[in-house]
């Protein structure tokens, strides 16, 4: 199973703030650590935002914090969120009535279970165990340590 870039994004922006701490982040800094483009990191922040992950704030001292402590964000609730489509195959779509082994088959159940098994991997962690020494992240993005 592979994450989009959204996904990675997001959670790389979620860590980035935890490691910040109380402080705001913004954009354009996030974007310099990252090298990640920032319309994308806007719209990534903005979806976080209305989700609660982040709390958003516009203008000269706007920027991005966490919207909940670091350690109640779960990685598996974030990739829940931006992630479009968790299915490992096409045949886990109820809507996929064309495979002639549909009825029979048995690879469905265990993608689905796999599926399963990766998410609760992840809901394993927090944003706060990612963060949970923010100096070595702090230094390898540039921050002030």
């Amino acid at each position: 199973m592979r994450l989009t870039i959204y996904s990675d994004n997001a959670l790389r922006l979620l860590m980035y703030v935890a490691a910040k701490g109380e402080a705001r982040a913004t954009i354009p800094e996030v974007a310099g650590a990252y090298g990640m483009s920032r319309g994308h990191l806007v719209k990534i922040a903005h979806q976080l935002g209305q989700a609660g992950f982040l709390e958003t704030a516009r203008g000269r001292s706007g920027g991005v914090r966490l919207g909940r402590p670091a350690h109640s964000i779960r990685l598996g609730e974030v990739v829940r969120f931006t992630e479009p489509d968790m299915d490992i195959a096409p045949c886990s779509r109820p809507e996929n009535t064309d495979c002639p082994l549909r009825r029979a088959c048995r690879l469905k159940g265990a993608l689905d279970r796999a599926r399963l098994a990766f998410l609760a991997v992840l809901d394993e962690y927090t944003i706060a165990d990612l963060a949970v020494s923010p100096a070595p992240i702090r230094a390898a993005l540039g921050l002030a340590v």
